[in-house]
């Protein structure tokens, strides 16, 4: 029997960076894939990015196979935070995204992959499901290729993966890296999904009863 994700792995863009975005980014970033079937992806918004960005929040909010998440207010180290702290930083962007557009972010995803047992407990108590990554796209990088990228990424995706690409305008080559491996997705039977829906079916035994636990 299969593993319910062995054909399945979730796309996960970040946004949090005062930046400014142009459309031709924002498009570049994975609403220009619109037309290819199954193209579901993650976004998580830092609060100072959605602050600052509401038209662009509006455009991935209509998107009807995007979720958003939570990324902090403003991408702090959060174990060099106290509970407080840590509590205020996650739970900004959630309240924003609330009263500013009637949405609630369900994802928080630590910035730099940093947390500790506070960190998981105030997303927990928030009713945020934690989320981290096992691949990381290099985007970001000046001295990566798109086609070096391109070719990481071929090795290191696999069924249950969580990738990481950026989307704050410091993403040099997303636009073409995801454009391709979205066409070598399809030649490998890889389904690209949400990370609620990735962590889902993780947690959905053969007979599809839940499963506890879903870190």
């Amino acid at each position: 029997m299969r593993a319910p994700w062995e054909h399945r792995l979730a796309v996960s863009r970040r946004y949090g960076s005062s930046h400014p975005i142009r459309p031709a980014e924002l498009q570049g970033c994975g609403l220009d894939l619109r037309h290819v079937s199954g193209a579901r992806g993650s976004r998580v918004l830092s609060g100072r990015w959605i602050a600052t960005h509401e038209a662009q929040v509006k455009t991935l909010l209509s998107v009807a196979f995007f979720e958003i998440g939570t990324h902090g207010q403003v991408h702090a180290h959060l174990p060099a935070l106290d509970v407080d702290h840590q509590r205020a930083e996650i739970s900004r962007p959630v309240t924003m995204l609330e009263k500013r557009f009637d949405r609630r972010g369900l994802l928080f995803r630590p910035p730099y992959g940093e947390y500790d047992d506070t960190t998981v407990e105030v997303a927990r108590t928030l009713g945020l499901r934690f989320i981290l990554w096992n691949v990381v796209s290099g985007d970001p990088d000046p001295r990566l290729s798109p086609e070096r990228m391109l070719e990481d990424l071929k090795t290191r995706l696999r069924g249950g993966s969580i990738v990481v690409f950026h989307a704050n305008g410091k993403g040099l080559h997303t636009r073409a890296v995801v454009e391709d491996l979205s066409q070598e997705l399809l030649k490998r039977g890889l389904q690209p999904v949400t990370v609620t829906a990735l962590l889902d079916r993780c947690n959905v035994s053969s007979d599809h009863a839940p499963l506890p636990g879903n870190h």
